[in-house]
């Protein structure tokens, strides 16, 4: 079975090794800003969005490699705050400005992923909720220069030093948290023919 991860997130190429799992990477060719904004737009919902992404990056990866025996692999990572949507930061203000937004407050982490498996597309969204603990100003700037997280949504790392900014967090799927749900995802493959533990 011939699997491919549509993305070229390092986070979920590290879960996926962490598995054993042996696969390759393509970059979908689609403008996720361009259609995120048509999204947005027409007033759909960050789950709606996060889900429209996900499906159209496994299509995209699909035209590009054209061969319908391989599984691939695709997901879209988001953070709903007050019915707005947080993205990547990018620059270490805006991360810090997304931080100040999220302190001491309750918020949503949305994690959609699609597998194109058989000859069929496969979809789930997982939410996780997450409460942020009340941070001062320098715990939220030096939070932000010691772990950088510019490139992900909602501006932490729980994988790292991130996990000491929250309160709480209620999921069934901590791996999707870090971009990709693995008990599901496992599950999936399990189901569909793939074999984990093989020598």
């Amino acid at each position: 079975m011939n699997l491919i991860l549509a993305s070229t997130s390092p986070y979920r190429k590290q879960l996926l090794e962490k598995i054993g799992i042996s696969f390759d990477c393509v970059k979908p060719d689609l403008d996720e800003e361009q259609l995120k904004e048509s999204l947005l737009k027409q007033n759909h919902s960050p789950v709606q969005i996060a889900e429209s992404l996900s499906k159209a990056k496994c299509k995209a990866a699909f035209k590009q490699i054209n061969n319908n025996t391989s599984v691939i692999i695709a997901g879209d990572q988001l953070v709903a705050f007050d019915n707005t949507i947080l993205g990547k930061p990018n620059t270490s203000q805006k991360a810090i400005a997304q931080l100040q937004q999220l302190n001491g407050q309750k918020h949503q982490l949305i994690t959609a992923v699609s597998l194109f498996i058989n000859g069929k597309v496969i979809h789930k969204n997982h939410i996780t909720h997450l409460h942020m603990k009340n941070l001062s100003e320098n715990e939220i700037k030096n939070y932000v220069l010691k772990d950088n997280p510019l490139d992900c949504a909602g501006s932490y790392k729980i994988e790292q030093h991130g996990i000491t900014l929250f309160q709480a967090i209620d999921c069934d799927d901590f791996t999707a948290i870090q971009g990709l749900p693995m008990i599901w995802l496992s599950n999936c493959l399990k189901e569909n023919g793939y074999e984990f533990f093989k020598n």
